[in-house]
């Protein structure tokens, strides 16, 4: 193999560590540091830190699920595509640092919030913005790391680009 496209791999894998490190270490600081349900104001009426658990996955899909499907739907189905995802991306010829780079993000935040569906049966969120009449749902590092990949697939998309894993 050569020595470019082993460099690559090696960054792609770093770059799925890093997000996955920033989201645990986040998600552990804010579980010992931030009460359950406590609203703390970072930034006055739009920056907001809190505590909560998202038994299901984004804006609460799947919360009411049976235990059953939660695990196929929200545990088993994710492990499968991120190790395909995973797996396919480290093997591409042709992938460019851009994709890489987004592809890192989304893979390595979808396995920062498995992590914590595994291990806890549930996500733990803590950001929330508040910017006039627009206010986001409770989020965590892992979906702002999948939301940046996914922005850049798109940019890079819109762009003219053929992305093709």
């Amino acid at each position: 193999m050569k020595k470019g496209r082993r460099l690559k791999q090696i960054g792609i894998v770093l770059l799925v560590l890093l997000n996955i490190g920033c989201d645990q270490v986040s998600k552990d600081v804010v579980r010992k540091k931030v009460d359950f349900g406590e609203y703390i104001e970072i930034v006055p009426d739009h920056f907001i830190l809190t505590n909560v658990e998202n038994t299901g996955a984004m804006l609460g899909f799947g919360d009411d699920f049976s235990p059953w499907v939660k695990i196929i739907v929200l545990q088993l189905i994710p492990v499968l595509i991120l190790f395909v995802l995973l797996f396919r991306v480290l093997l591409k010829k042709t992938l460019t640092l851009w994709d890489g780079t987004a592809f890192s993000f989304v893979i390595g935040g979808g396995i920062g919030n498995l992590i914590d569906r595994i291990a806890y049966g549930s996500v733990t969120d803590f950001f929330q913005i508040r910017l006039g009449f627009l206010k986001t749902g409770i989020f965590n590092m892992a979906d702002v790391s999948v939301t940046l990949g996914v922005l850049l697939l798109l940019a890079l998309s819109l762009s003219g680009k053929k992305i093709v894993v």
